[in-house]
Formats: structure tokens, C-alpha cells, sequence
């Protein structure tokens, strides 16, 4: 999957009546290689679960496209689209949500394939059981309610949900997030094995940089609307380039008791979308900003191999 220059603003009513535009995705260029997971990183507000929508047709961009193996998502007839929504699929972020409570997780699996009218009901039911299985959980309990179970239990029917349909592409937002430390990794090492098995391709969005760690091969860091930076994970962590990439890695809680915490090197909160800094949207929070910085956008390079970052440090 390639997103070019992918916009989506969405219109808010101001003082007086007069809509502004919520930039939640402001000219992002990024490309998902088959088989691997590209994990997509930033603080709550930035536009990752947006942009993770926008790649499976639950929003239509502003401006920009979204290609699929070089075919555009946007512009397709009715046959084609049925097509796509097979191919590329979504784990959302809150099972409680994301489920129906009135209906039976059995029937929530098997929808997709009623829909798209695949198999007979005796075919769907056996492939809810091979599914319920794959995700760890007893065929039985395909005649149970979401309220029956466990978070842990209702994020793998979710899961299930996702895959029923054998797709290709899963964008997987905050798959994790609300579920116990022990269960996220019960769960971050279910998504790896289907993965292998299934061959499939992952975007992992998520605000945790431990557990992108985890799971991805390359990872992408998404601020205000826009990529930062953009490499393979051990680049990545082992040598960030661009300043907001430092502090989010600073922040993160290391496992030693001896190690005394980074200091804090972010100050303020993350301007609003609706009116983004000018120059480098992170210049009012960089403390390496220059006079530079608030007038000129700075361009897209490759500063190592296969390590990009947009920055004036790196001219």
C-alpha cells in the first residue's frame, strides 16, 4: 500500500459560524512493502488512527491517494471495491466498541462472509471454528455474548473478525492498548504468528515505542498530521535523527531501577491542527530550533541508507 501526499481535513464550526479545517493528515507520503509490519508512532492527536482509516476506505481523503498495488482505492468501480475490502482489513482500537453486544460473537465473525456471500451456512460456520481456533479461543464460544468475556478474549475476536475474510493488508490501530501488560504481549505475539502464517502485511499504529519495538521492521514517526521520520527499527531506535523522534524515545520508562529518568525535552502542548505552526511544525517545542526553523518547511531526505527524516539539521 502507498499513500501520495494523502490530505484529510475535516471542517469545524468556529466563533461566528465560520468553518475552519482540521488538518488531521497534512501531506503524508508513505509506502507498506508486502510481508512486513511498518509501525506508525506519535502522540495522541497526531493522526495515526486517521491516517490508518483513511487506508481502509472508512475515509475518503481530501486530497492525495492511497494505492494498493499500484492501483488507486478511490476512484474504483463497485467490483473492485468488494475486492479491496477483502483484501485489507481493520483491528480496532476498543473491542468493547467494536463489537456489537446484541449480537453473538459467532454471528459478528461470520458477517463478513455473509456480506460478500461467500460459502453456505454450514461452510461459515466451520471457517468461524477454524478462526476461533487460529486466535486461541474454543469454537464453543461462538454462542456467546461480547459481555462474556474478558478484554484479552474480546480484542482475539476482533482479531478473528479481521481475518475471516483471508485478507492481505490488516492496519492494526492500538491493538493493545487497553488490555493488561501480560495479556498485550499474549496478544502482540498472536498478531506475529498469524502473521507468518496467513503472509500477512501489518500497519501497527500505536503511541507505545516499546511495543512497536516489538513487532515492526521499519517504523514511522507521524507529528501534527505529517512524517518525521521514517527507518528501519534498529535505525530507528538505535540512532534517531530527528529531535521529536529523541524526546519520544527519552520518555520511555527504562527497566532498571539504578537508571535515573531522562529529564523532559519537550515543553508545551501539541499546537492545534486547525491552525499548525508555520516553517517546521515542531519548532515551538524543538530545543534545537534555529532561525530557520519557523519560516522554511523543511524537505523530505535520506540522511543514511534507507533512514529519512524531515529536518534542517541534516542539510
Amino acid at each position: 500500500m502507498e499513500f501520495k501526499n494523502v490530505r484529510k481535513y475535516f471542517p469545524v464550526k468556529g466563533r461566528g459560524g465560520a468553518d475552519a479545517l482540521l488538518k488531521a493528515v497534512d501531506g503524508v507520503s508513505l509506502g507498506v512493502q508486502r510481508g512486513e509490519t511498518l509501525g506508525l508512532v506519535g502522540e495522541s492527536g497526531c493522526g495515526k488512527s486517521t491516517l490508518g482509516r483513511l487506508a481502509v476506505r472508512l475515509y475518503q481523503p481530501t486530497a492525495g491517494e492511497v494505492l494498493i498495488e499500484g492501483h488507486s482505492i478511490l476512484h474504483a468501480d463497485r467490483a473492485s471495491a468488494r475486492d479491496f475490502s477483502r483484501k485489507v482489513q481493520m483491528i480496532f482500537q476498543d473491542p468493547y466498541s467494536s463489537l456489537d453486544p446484541r449480537q453473538k460473537i459467532g454471528a459478528a465473525i461470520a458477517e463478513g462472509l455473509h456480506i460478500h456471500g461467500l460459502g453456505t451456512r454450514a461452510s461459515r460456520r466451520a471457517r468461524v471454528t477454524e478462526i476461533l481456533d487460529w486466535v486461541g479461543l474454543n469454537p464453543e464460544f461462538a454462542n456467546r455474548y461480547p459481555h462474556q468475556f474478558s478484554g484479552g478474549q474480546r480484542q482475539r475476536v476482533a482479531i478473528a473478525r479481521a481475518l475471516v475474510l483471508s485478507p492481505e493488508f490488516v492496519v492494526c490501530d492500538e491493538p493493545v492498548s487497553a488490555l493488561d501488560v501480560s495479556i498485550q504481549a499474549q496478544v502482540l505475539n498472536l498478531l506475529q504468528e498469524l502473521q507468518e502464517r496467513l503472509a500477512l502485511t501489518y500497519l501497527f499504529i500505536s503511541h507505545d515505542l516499546s511495543v512497536v519495538s516489538h513487532v515492526s521492521d521499519r517504523v514511522a514517526v507521524m507529528y501534527l498530521g505529517a512524517i518525521v521520520e521514517c527507518a528501519p527499527r534498529s535505525g530507528l531506535y538505535g540512532h534517531p535523527l530527528h529531535p521529536y523522534t529523541q524526546a519520544l524515545l527519552a520518555a520511555v520508562p527504562a527497566p532498571d531501577p539504578d537508571r535515573r529518568p531522562v529529564a523532559a525535552q519537550l515543553s508545551g502542548d501539541l499546537p492545534s491542527p486547525i491552525a499548525p505552526p508555520s516553517g517546521c511544525r515542531f519548532h515551538p517545542r524543538c530545543p534545537k530550533c534555529f532561525e530557520k526553523c519557523p519560516v522554511v518547511p523543511p524537505a523530505w531526505r535520506e540522511v543514511e541508507p534507507n533512514h529519512f527524516v524531515s529536518c534542517h539539521l541534516y542539510p
